[in-house]
């Protein structure tokens, strides 16, 4: 049986009681990086094999996993934060799990672009979630595409290297007192919401490059 186990964004008290019961419960369990979810599993007192699933080594991962499962294996897929198969390469092993006939038992709970949505003015009936927007190739046709979409909330992820130069983009494709959120180090101790114009968060990032850590949502 593969089991697919939500673990907490940043915050490890957020992980569930369910969640920590599988995992003490299967056999082996199957992670991104060991050394992260080392920290995570030993809060909780949870010892059992783990196996390094990453997108650099999927690929020969993928088969000894599905014959682990087959010979009657009950193996836990956790990523480092958040849920599998969500912006990672679990979608492959699942695919593949399905295609074998194997039992997939989803574990569930939240994610980073939920949890924003939860707590922003933005309507969460309809929304587009992108995860991070290409770097380089279609990204101003994407942009242009999005203008369009004004009555849906987009919600994308961001890191420090091009935070400035999406919420500037953002301003030149909409208007500069657009009102976006964007959410800085979700769950950890140094949480932070901004529900501003665009022009006055990027005048905010600008001025306190300090605050450019971690990873970003951002809403618009």
């Amino acid at each position: 049986m593969l089991y697919i186990v939500a673990t907490p964004i940043w915050n490890l008290e957020d992980i569930t009681l369910r969640a920590i019961r599988t995992l003490k419960e299967v056999d082996s369990i199957a992670c991104e990086d060991t050394r992260t979810s080392a920290v995570l599993l030993n809060k909780y007192e949870i010892k059992k094999p783990l196996i390094s699933f990453h997108s650099h080594s999927w690929k020969t991962k993928v088969d000894k996993i599905i014959e682990q499962l087959k010979s009657g294996q009950n193996i836990a897929l956790i990523s480092d934060a958040w849920t599998p198969w969500i912006s990672d390469p679990w979608y492959v092993l699942i695919r593949e799990a399905v295609i074998a006939w194997i039992e997939i038992v989803p574990i569930p709970w939240v994610t980073a672009f939920t949890t924003a949505l939860m707590w922003s003015w933005m309507q969460m009936n309809h929304f587009l979630y992108l995860w991070f927007l290409p770097v380089k190739k279609w990204r101003q046709t994407l942009f242009t595409r999005l203008q369009e979409k004004k009555d849906e909330t987009v919600v994308i992820y961001e890191s420090v290297h091009r935070l400035l130069k999406t919420l500037n983009e953002i301003q030149k494709y909409f208007w500069e007192e657009h009102h976006i959120v964007v959410w800085r180090e979700l769950t950890k101790k140094f949480e932070e919401f901004k529900r501003w114009p665009v022009n006055e968060i990027i005048d905010y990032f600008e001025n306190t490059p300090g605050k450019v850590k971690g990873e970003f949502v951002i809403m618009f």
